[in-house]
Protein backbone atom coordinates (compact mmCIF):
# COMPACT_ATOMS: atom_id res chain seq x y z
CA UNK A 1 0.00 0.00 0.00
CA UNK A 2 1.44 2.91 -1.28
CA UNK A 3 2.15 6.40 1.59
CA UNK A 4 0.03 9.57 0.52
CA UNK A 5 1.10 13.20 0.86
CA UNK A 6 -2.14 15.56 2.55
CA UNK A 7 -1.70 19.63 2.38
CA UNK A 8 -2.38 20.35 6.12
CA UNK A 9 -2.83 24.00 5.34
CA UNK A 10 -6.29 23.18 3.10
CA UNK A 11 -7.87 20.72 6.53
CA UNK A 12 -11.64 21.42 6.96
CA UNK A 13 -12.78 23.03 9.99
CA UNK A 14 -12.43 20.28 13.01
CA UNK A 15 -15.35 21.82 15.80
CA UNK A 16 -18.28 21.50 13.19
CA UNK A 17 -17.23 18.31 12.49
CA UNK A 18 -17.16 17.45 15.97
CA UNK A 19 -20.63 19.12 17.33
CA UNK A 20 -21.99 16.87 14.28
CA UNK A 21 -20.92 13.69 15.72
CA UNK A 22 -21.32 14.69 19.29
CA UNK A 23 -25.88 15.42 17.97
CA UNK A 24 -25.15 11.75 16.71
CA UNK A 25 -24.01 10.24 20.04
CA UNK A 26 -20.34 10.16 19.39
CA UNK A 27 -17.57 11.69 21.17
CA UNK A 28 -14.15 12.32 19.23
CA UNK A 29 -11.57 13.51 21.63
CA UNK A 30 -7.62 13.08 22.72
CA UNK A 31 -7.35 10.25 24.88
CA UNK A 32 -6.20 9.81 27.98
CA UNK A 33 -2.90 8.39 29.60
CA UNK A 34 -5.50 6.47 31.96
CA UNK A 35 -7.03 4.83 29.22
CA UNK A 36 -3.97 3.12 27.54
CA UNK A 37 -5.96 -0.45 28.44
CA UNK A 38 -9.05 0.04 27.26
CA UNK A 39 -8.16 1.67 23.64
CA UNK A 40 -5.62 -0.96 23.16
CA UNK A 41 -7.39 -3.46 23.75
CA UNK A 42 -10.20 -2.67 21.52
CA UNK A 43 -7.44 -2.27 18.84
CA UNK A 44 -6.05 -6.01 19.80
CA UNK A 45 -9.79 -7.42 19.41
CA UNK A 46 -10.72 -5.23 16.39
CA UNK A 47 -7.45 -4.92 14.29
CA UNK A 48 -4.05 -6.08 15.07
CA UNK A 49 -1.51 -6.22 17.63
CA UNK A 50 1.07 -4.10 15.58
CA UNK A 51 -1.27 -0.97 15.42
CA UNK A 52 -1.84 -1.87 19.54
CA UNK A 53 1.53 -1.18 19.21
CA UNK A 54 2.18 1.77 17.32
CA UNK A 55 -0.48 3.61 19.15
CA UNK A 56 1.01 2.71 22.65
CA UNK A 57 4.13 5.44 21.35
CA UNK A 58 1.29 8.47 21.12
CA UNK A 59 0.21 8.07 24.62
CA UNK A 60 4.20 9.22 25.72
CA UNK A 61 4.28 12.19 23.18
CA UNK A 62 2.61 15.48 24.90
CA UNK A 63 -0.03 15.90 24.08
CA UNK A 64 -1.15 12.45 23.43
CA UNK A 65 -0.92 11.94 19.78
CA UNK A 66 -4.48 9.56 19.78
CA UNK A 67 -7.77 10.99 19.37
CA UNK A 68 -10.66 8.28 20.23
CA UNK A 69 -14.24 8.13 19.23
CA UNK A 70 -16.80 6.90 21.94
CA UNK A 71 -20.36 6.16 22.02
CA UNK A 72 -22.34 5.17 24.95
CA UNK A 73 -18.99 4.80 27.17
CA UNK A 74 -17.15 2.73 24.65
CA UNK A 75 -14.52 2.85 22.13
CA UNK A 76 -15.85 2.89 18.37
CA UNK A 77 -12.73 4.34 16.95
CA UNK A 78 -8.92 5.52 17.17
CA UNK A 79 -6.26 7.64 15.00
CA UNK A 80 -2.86 8.42 15.59
CA UNK A 81 -0.30 10.23 14.23
CA UNK A 82 3.38 10.96 14.80
CA UNK A 83 3.88 7.29 16.56
CA UNK A 84 5.55 5.68 13.43
CA UNK A 85 7.43 8.27 12.08
CA UNK A 86 7.26 12.22 12.42
CA UNK A 87 4.81 13.81 10.35
CA UNK A 88 2.94 9.98 9.86
CA UNK A 89 -0.91 9.63 10.37
CA UNK A 90 -1.68 6.30 11.77
CA UNK A 91 -2.82 3.75 12.10
CA UNK A 92 -6.84 4.35 12.30
CA UNK A 93 -9.40 2.17 12.62
CA UNK A 94 -13.50 2.34 13.26
CA UNK A 95 -15.65 -0.41 14.67
CA UNK A 96 -17.56 -2.12 12.02
CA UNK A 97 -20.87 -1.15 13.49
CA UNK A 98 -19.91 2.74 12.88
CA UNK A 99 -18.25 2.65 9.43
CA UNK A 100 -20.01 4.89 7.05
CA UNK A 101 -21.20 7.17 9.59
CA UNK A 102 -18.65 10.04 9.80
CA UNK A 103 -16.72 8.37 12.60
CA UNK A 104 -13.53 7.81 10.28
CA UNK A 105 -13.30 11.40 8.89
CA UNK A 106 -13.81 13.02 11.71
CA UNK A 107 -10.72 10.76 13.34
CA UNK A 108 -8.92 11.61 10.14
CA UNK A 109 -9.30 15.65 10.50
CA UNK A 110 -8.99 15.74 14.46
CA UNK A 111 -5.00 13.91 13.55
CA UNK A 112 -4.25 16.04 11.10
CA UNK A 113 -4.81 18.97 12.87
CA UNK A 114 -2.80 17.67 15.53
CA UNK A 115 -0.11 17.38 13.07
CA UNK A 116 -0.67 21.28 11.76
CA UNK A 117 -0.57 22.13 15.38
CA UNK A 118 2.63 20.38 15.28
CA UNK A 119 4.09 23.25 12.81
CA UNK A 120 3.65 20.60 9.81
CA UNK A 121 2.55 22.06 6.19
CA UNK A 122 2.16 18.26 5.02
CA UNK A 123 1.35 15.30 6.42
CA UNK A 124 1.93 11.59 5.06
CA UNK A 125 -0.82 8.93 5.43
CA UNK A 126 1.64 5.68 5.98
CA UNK A 127 0.75 2.84 4.04
CA UNK A 128 -2.91 3.87 3.22
CA UNK A 129 -5.34 1.22 2.38
CA UNK A 130 -8.36 3.34 1.16
CA UNK A 131 -6.72 5.44 -1.09
CA UNK A 132 -9.96 6.89 -2.92
CA UNK A 133 -10.77 7.58 0.73
CA UNK A 134 -8.24 9.92 1.33
CA UNK A 135 -8.56 11.23 -1.72
CA UNK A 136 -12.04 12.87 -1.04
CA UNK A 137 -11.78 13.48 2.49
CA UNK A 138 -8.45 15.42 2.71
CA UNK A 139 -7.03 15.46 -1.02
CA UNK A 140 -4.39 12.99 -0.27
CA UNK A 141 -2.18 12.27 -3.37
CA UNK A 142 0.10 8.78 -3.45
CA UNK A 143 3.61 9.54 -3.36
CA UNK A 144 5.58 7.85 -6.17
CA UNK A 145 7.75 5.42 -5.20
CA UNK A 146 6.39 4.27 -1.56
CA UNK A 147 5.82 0.47 -1.94
CA UNK A 148 6.71 -0.96 0.29
CA UNK A 149 7.80 2.30 2.53
CA UNK A 150 8.90 2.12 6.04
CA UNK A 151 7.17 -0.98 6.93
CA UNK A 152 9.10 -3.54 4.62
CA UNK A 153 11.24 -6.27 5.77
CA UNK A 154 9.09 -6.47 8.90
CA UNK A 155 9.23 -9.10 11.33
CA UNK A 156 6.63 -11.41 12.02
CA UNK A 157 5.23 -13.11 15.55
CA UNK A 158 6.04 -16.60 15.70
CA UNK A 159 2.27 -17.44 15.23
CA UNK A 160 2.48 -15.60 11.74
CA UNK A 161 5.78 -17.15 10.75
CA UNK A 162 5.54 -19.74 7.80
CA UNK A 163 6.38 -23.70 8.72
CA UNK A 164 6.72 -23.04 12.59
CA UNK A 165 5.06 -25.62 14.62
CA UNK A 166 4.13 -24.94 18.32
CA UNK A 167 6.93 -26.89 20.36
CA UNK A 168 5.32 -26.62 23.66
Amino acid sequence: MPDMLVNLLKLAPLELILDELRQAGVVVRRAQPHEITIVRDFVLANFEAGWADEISVGYSNKPVSVFIAIRDKMVVGFAAYECTRRSFFGPTGVAASERGRGVGYALLIASLWGLREMGYAYGIIGGAGPTEFYERAVGATIIPGSVPGIYADSIKSRDEGEGMRDEG
